[in-house]
């Protein structure tokens, strides 16, 4: 094997898990979902079925992934942080599957603990959502949200930092520039 799973956890038939992964206490992981290389898999964890989870991912203890959430590469799901796959749920009345709403985590991003990302929504490039927002709607890349319903509050650069006016950033030097209600990073 070139990946880890705990003697805790439980992987079941038809999984995908790629090398040096790593998956610790009490996780599930469920039939026809795959993981990439090199990503951790925190305590508690529920990766759903049919999931697809990038490469050098980090979710961390007690994150559910629902079917219907992708992830990309260098994605990161603070502690606790909370996905939704259907709008209206009901215990007498569930739609299965095809009743799921996706949702999609872009390239770099990163939700905050006890965050909760409601279906349907895309999380952009690099963008950062703060602990304890709830997102209701697409994210542009690199945004920062915070707030319950999560607003834009600014912009962040790919090295996690919050970006200033001129969209320079003060810690690692990269710059971008605004185009309308997005930024783009400029060639280094």
């Amino acid at each position: 094997m070139s990946f880890y799973v705990h003697e805790s956890s439980y992987v079941d038939e038809n999984v995908c898990i790629g090398d040096k992964t790593k998956i610790w206490h009490f996780s599930h992981i469920q039939s026809g979902s795959k993981i990439g290389e090199n990503c951790t898999i925190g305590q508690n964890v529920n990766i759903a079925n049919n999931v697809v989870v990038g490469n050098n991912v980090k979710i961390q203890n007690n994150v559910s992934v629902y079917e219907g959430v992708i992830l990309e590469d260098f994605v990161f799901c603070g502690p606790s942080m909370v996905f939704t796959n259907d709008l209206t749920p009901r215990s007498k009345y569930p739609k299965g599957p095809e009743g799921y709403i996706n949702t999609t985590v872009l390239y770099g991003a990163t939700i905050g603990a006890n965050a909760t990302i409601v279906c349907g929504n895309t999380i952009g490039r690099w963008a950062m959502i703060a602990s304890g927002a709830v997102v209701t709607k697409d994210v542009p890349d690199y945004a920062l949200m915070a707030g319950v319903p999560a607003k834009q509050i600014g912009w962040v650069c790919e090295c996690g930092k919050t970006l200033p006016e001129n969209l320079r950033c003060d810690t690692c030097g990269r710059s971008y520039m605004k185009d309308m209600s997005s930024i783009t990073k400029l060639e280094e």
